[in-house]
C-alpha cells in the first residue's frame, strides 16, 4: 500500500507551524478516534495514519529528513506505531484535552466471558437470568489501593508517577513501561495484607442479567464494570453469550417463526378447522381450505418473535404437508379404489388393463 503524503493527511501547508499541526491533528483524533468509530475499520486506519504523520512531523529531526527523502528517508528508523496503546501513551497529553485525562482510552480491567442458555420462548419474550461469575474485585480492606489500612503509595522516583520511561535511540524516543514500578506509577511500601499487595482478591458473584425480548441464538451481551478489576484499575466487562434450546415444534427465520403441520389426504381434500399450537401458549383454530396442497402455508400476522430494537412482530407461519397413508385396512383400499375408478386414475389393480388400452 503506497503511502499518502504527511502534509496531505493531516491537511496542512509544507511550512505549518508546530501549533498548526497539533491544531490538525487534535481534530482529525478527535473525529477519527476508535473509542467513537467503534468497528469501523476505515476510521481506525484514517486514525493510525494521521498519528503516524503527526508522529514524525512534530520532531524536527524525522521532518527534515521527511522533506528531504520522503518516506524512504524514515525506513528503517521505526516511524509508526505498534497500536492504539502506543499512541495513546506518546500522545496522552493531547487526548487528554477531549478526553478528559492522561490518555486516549480509559485502562481497565480484564474483560470477562460468560454463557447461559435459555429456552425458545425466553428467547421471544426476554427474562431475567441469574449468572454466577467467579472473577477478581477490588479488596474492601484497602480498596483497591494495595497498601496496608493507614498508609498510602509512594510515588515512583523512576518515571516520577507516570508509569512509563522513555529513552531516546537516534531521532527516536521509545516509551517503555517502567521497570522499578511495572507501570503503576507508585510503589507500595506497606502492601495490604487481605490481597497481598494486589488490591483485588477472588470473589464469586451472582450477576442478574435482562435478556431482552427477541434475543437470538449465538447473541453477545455487555455488562459494563461487571469484569475483572485489576490493581488500581476499575473492572472491565462482562460478555454474556447467550445460547437458545431448539423448539420441538417452532423454528426461527429473523422474526418469523415457521412450523409444520401434516394433513390427512382427506383433511387436505374437504378442508378443516384444525388447533395450532402459538408461540404465546394458546392454540388457535385456523380454517384449512379444501384443496389445500402440500407445501401452501398459512400466516398468523404478529404470531413471530418480538423485534429485538423496536415495536411489533415478525408472524408465524404454518406450511402444510399432505400425508399419505402407508398401510390401509380393506375398507381404506376399498374407498380409494372407487375413488381412483371416478377419477379415472389407474391404480396397482388396474395397472395391466390400462395398459392393455394404450396397446402395450
Amino acid at each position: 500500500m503506497v503511502k499518502r503524503d504527511y502534509y496531505e493527511v493531516l491537511n496542512v501547508a509544507r511550512n505549518a507551524s508546530e501549533g498548526e499541526l497539533k491544531k490538525a491533528y487534535r481534530q482529525m483524533a478527535l473525529k477519527y478516534h476508535p473509542d467513537k468509530n467503534p468497528g469501523d475499520k476505515e476510521a481506525e486506519d484514517k486514525f493510525k495514519e494521521a498519528s503516524e504523520a503527526y508522529e514524525v512531523l512534530r520532531d524536527a529531526e524525522k521532518r527534515q529528513v521527511y522533506d528531504q527523502f520522503g518516506h524512504e528517508g524514515l525506513k528503517g528508523q521505526g516511524a509508526g506505531f505498534s497500536g492504539f496503546d502506543d499512541i495513546f501513551s506518546n500522545f496522552g497529553d493531547i487526548f487528554g484535552e477531549f478526553f478528559g485525562g492522561g490518555g486516549g482510552r480509559q485502562r481497565t480491567g480484564n474483560d470477562l466471558r460468560a454463557d447461559t442458555t435459555i429456552t425458545f420462548e425466553e428467547a421471544a419474550f426476554g427474562i431475567e437470568k441469574k449468572i454466577d461469575v467467579r472473577k477478581h474485585v477490588i479488596c474492601e480492606t484497602c480498596r483497591g489501593s494495595r497498601c496496608k489500612p493507614g498508609t498510602t503509595p509512594e510515588t515512583c522516583s523512576t518515571c516520577k508517577g507516570t508509569g512509563q520511561v522513555i529513552r531516546s535511540q537516534g531521532f527516536f524516543s521509545l516509551s517503555t513501561p517502567c521497570p522499578q514500578c511495572h507501570g503503576q506509577g507508585q510503589i507500595v511500601r506497606d502492601p495490604c495484607t487481605d490481597c497481598r499487595g494486589e488490591g483485588v482478591v477472588v470473589d464469586s458473584k451472582s450477576i442478574s442479567v435482562n435478556i431482552p425480548a427477541g434475543v437470538d441464538d449465538g447473541s453477545r451481551l455487555r455488562l459494563r464494570g461487571e469484569g475483572e478489576a485489576g490493581p488500581g484499575l476499575p473492572p472491565g466487562d462482562l460478555y454474556v453469550f447467550v445460547r437458545v434450546k431448539p423448539h420441538e415444534f417452532f423454528h426461527r427465520d429473523e422474526y418469523h417463526i415457521l412450523c409444520r403441520l401434516n394433513l390427512s389426504v382427506s383433511q387436505a381434500a374437504l378442508g378443516a378447522d384444525i388447533e395450532v399450537p402459538t408461540l404465546d401458549g394458546e392454540t388457535k383454530v385456523i380454517n384449512i381450505p379444501a384443496g389445500t396442497q402440500s407445501g401452501e402455508r398459512y400466516r398468523i400476522p404478529g404470531g413471530g418473535i418480538p423485534h429485538l430494537r423496536g415495536h411489533g412482530r415478525g408472524d408465524q407461519i404454518i406450511q402444510f404437508f399432505v400425508e399419505v397413508p402407508k398401510k390401509l385396512n380393506k375398507r381404506q383400499k376399498e374407498l380409494y379404489q372407487e375413488l381412483a375408478e371416478i377419477d379415472g386414475q389407474p391404480v396397482k389393480e388396474k395397472i395391466k388393463g390400462f395398459f392393455e388400452k394404450l396397446g402395450l
